[in-house]
């Protein structure tokens, strides 16, 4: 264990403006080093211990595994943390760094003209207040598996408490080629599909939902938003024009479960601040496609240059098509240093006014 203690002094204005957040995620790391370029340095206590432990689960979390994790973890002072970023903020402010553009961004024709390209190029740093809402495969898969345990669980206690239509009759099974006595077979990776049951599909008005259709979903949730927590802002309404933030684990703040942070702000859009650095803009029209690219050169070296801005470009096709964890045009991603919102000050309603 290691201790160590910074003297600095940050004068925090209390008045009539004081902004009181409530903080989502704060990366802590990316907050102090910005920080100390600023002023040489920061106030700081941290406290560091490696932890090893091993555990078996059941369900979405643990895949129904067994499974063993080390590492080291990092606690950082909550009030220390609630601190450094309004100073961040204030700072980054007065040196002309950070830009409030929620009222441009409202605008459709801001986006779509070009004009936020050129006037916010990637690496800006930018304070965003709009309407979002959080999004977790994982949160997904979880549900899903707590419905379909649910549902067989009724259905166990009552089986005419909920109509069902009976299971599909299986089909012949195929011939399948044995693997060979020298070919291991493939192992087979955990997915967050795997959580959920067998049932019998719920028949309704027509519809029929069952456990291949909640695994299908599954699959296309993950595999369009990679597991985790994604943030995703609308100021305008419009679904193209969308800003997205990935919210990596392990920072301050993000340090529940999806169960636990959904369940405390839930999936429906509200009103978030986002502050941080514009990573890119998504290419409305990638250049080329990996079919018409030269590899190789007239003396039959291998173009690493040209391959990897063809490959590139394809991943932006995919992208832009919505079938990769890309923002799509004329949306732009960013990387977040902070993820709030703003405590509203309520005011005391006059009993006697109402009598």
């Amino acid at each position: 264990m290691r201790r160590r203690t910074i003297c600095h002094t940050w004068r925090l204005h209390i008045g009539a403006n004081l902004i009181i957040r409530e903080f989502l995620y704060v990366d802590t790391d990316k907050v102090r080093s910005m920080l100390a370029q600023l002023d040489g340095g920061i106030a700081e206590e941290e406290r560091s211990t490696s932890r090893q432990d091993k555990r078996t689960e059941g369900g979405v979390k643990g895949f129904a595994g067994h499974y063993r994790s080390w590492g080291e973890e990092r606690y950082v002072h909550k009030s220390l943390g609630d601190s450094i970023f309004p100073a961040l903020e204030d700072a980054l402010e007065s040196e002309g760094v950070l830009i409030d553009i929620s009222e441009e961004l409202k605008n459709s024709d801001y986006w779509h003209s070009g004009r936020l390209r050129s006037e916010v190029p990637a690496g800006s740093i930018i304070r965003v207040t709009a309407s979002g809402s959080l999004f977790d495969a994982r949160y997904l898969a979880s549900i899903f598996s707590s419905f379909a345990t649910a549902f067989i669980g009724i259905q166990g206690m009552d089986p005419t408490a909920i109509p069902s239509t009976p299971p599909a009759p299986r089909s012949a099974k195929k011939q399948q080629a044995r693997p060979s006595r020298n070919e291991a077979p493939a192992p087979h990776i955990p997915q967050l599909e795997d959580g959920i049951p067998d049932f019998q599909n719920i028949a309704g008005t027509g519809d029929q939902i069952g456990a291949p259709q909640l695994r299908s979903m599954i699959q296309l949730a993950r595999s369009i938003f990679l597991p985790g927590v994604h943030l995703n802002l609308s100021p305008t309404g419009e679904d193209s024009c969308t800003i997205g933030a990935r919210l990596q684990e392990g920072r301050q703040y993000l340090d529940t479960d999806p169960e636990i942070l959904f369940a405390r702000y839930g999936t429906s859009p509200q009103e978030w601040t986002l502050v941080g650095s514009v990573g890119h803009h998504a290419s409305p029209s990638p250049a080329a496609s990996p079919g018409a690219f030269e590899m190789l050169n007239s003396t039959g070296s291998m173009l690493r240059g040209n391959t990897a801005r063809a490959l590139n470009s394809f991943i932006g096709e995919i992208g832009q098509s919505g079938f990769a964890d890309l923002p799509q045009a004329p949306g732009f991603s960013v990387v977040p240093f902070a993820v709030y919102r703003t405590i509203p000050r309520l005011r005391q309603m006059d009993i006697s006014a109402r009598e």
